[in-house]
């Protein structure tokens, strides 16, 4: 665990789980903003307006993230930030042909596909209670899609992409992040997913200033709550807290995303949707909650406390 984390005092603990849940609401609920905007403007401009406007307001409120710069930052930054591209690409092009519910339940996923990542890294089977979380939520995604009538199709494939992408940012963030400063390692995640959406809208797509102001609350919202403020709260929980709980409190996210698609975009998943939903978020309870066998003492220690491990063990613990 980095230098400070382990004397952090028990207030300043729950602060940063009270954060993360406003996280989890705040990305919840900026999917439908992001889904109407981008039915009407290009969605690589879209990410790139989005984090140039993060990366200016972060710059501004943490100028201090310059300063502890170095190489090693620069480069796991770098490649949280690829993946990171990564993700909010094939999200944003996924919310395009997908409904609000499906696009936040199948990122949710993420909780899931962490760990048998892991098994491809690290070369280690995950616990039964991972692999009984993972055949519970495939089981509540096909409900939720209902794929047997044309409800899955590539928008889901694409946000399936994205769950993918965010799972080997996480695992970067949660191993090779650890020791690293959290505003340093948030400023070139920021800087490269700008670069990247950038460079695409400039390939691909014809430069055009956003009209509307839906559009300009999106990008307001996404940029500055979504983006600057909820990545910095992020990778300093995961240096803060271990990646069991950081987990366990972004699994509200697609609840958020599903209440949010139902109020204001008429998503209607009927019984066996709902019932789908439900196995989704039971499987990622599953995924991040340690094997029964563990006594209450152990477990609140667990999940109040990471215990000081190398990186390889840290992600062997559960997903990041």
């Amino acid at each position: 665990m980095p230098e400070g984390c382990s004397d952090i005092p028990m207030t300043n603990k729950h602060q940063a789980e009270v954060a993360l849940v406003a996280v989890a609401a705040i990305w919840g609920l900026t999917f439908v903003l992001v889904k109407d905007a981008v039915s009407d403007y290009p969605v690589y401009a879209f990410n790139a307006l989005r984090f140039v406007l993060a990366l200016v307001v972060f710059s501004i409120v943490c100028p201090r993230s310059y300063r502890k710069l170095n190489r090693s930052t620069i480069l796991v930054g770098s490649l949280a930030g690829m993946f990171l591209a990564g993700g909010y690409i094939f999200q944003t092009l996924g919310l395009r042909l997908t409904t609000v519910s499906s696009a936040g339940f199948i990122t949710g996923m993420t909780v899931e596909i962490t760990p048998l990542l892991q098994v491809l890294i690290l070369r280690r089977v995950p616990r039964p209670t991972v692999l009984a979380g993972v055949v519970l939520s495939v089981i509540g995604l096909w409900l939720m899609t209902n794929p047997t009538l044309g409800g899955w199709n590539a928008g889901n494939w694409l946000v399936l992409l994205c769950a993918l992408a965010y799972s080997c940012q996480m695992i970067v963030l949660g191993g090779l992040g650890k020791n690293h400063d959290a505003a340093s390692l948030t400023l070139v995640q920021l800087v490269v997913v700008a670069a990247v959406s950038t460079l695409l809208s400039l390939l691909f797509e014809k430069p055009q200033v956003p009209q509307g102001a839906m559009t300009w609350i999106a990008l307001l919202v996404t940029g500055v709550l979504a983006s600057a403020v909820a990545f910095f709260v992020l990778t300093w929980a995961l240096r803060c807290l271990s990646p069991t709980r950081t987990s366990l409190i972004l699994v509200l996210e697609p609840v958020f995303a599903g209440i949010a698609g139902n109020i204001f975009m008429g998503d209607r998943l009927g019984a066996v949707g709902i019932l789908g939903c439900v196995l989704i978020t039971f499987g990622m309870l599953a995924a991040v909650f340690s094997p029964a066998r563990v006594k209450r003492s152990q477990m609140d220690d667990l999940l109040s406390e990471p215990p000081v491990q190398s990186d390889e063990a840290r992600l062997d613990e559960g997903p990041a």
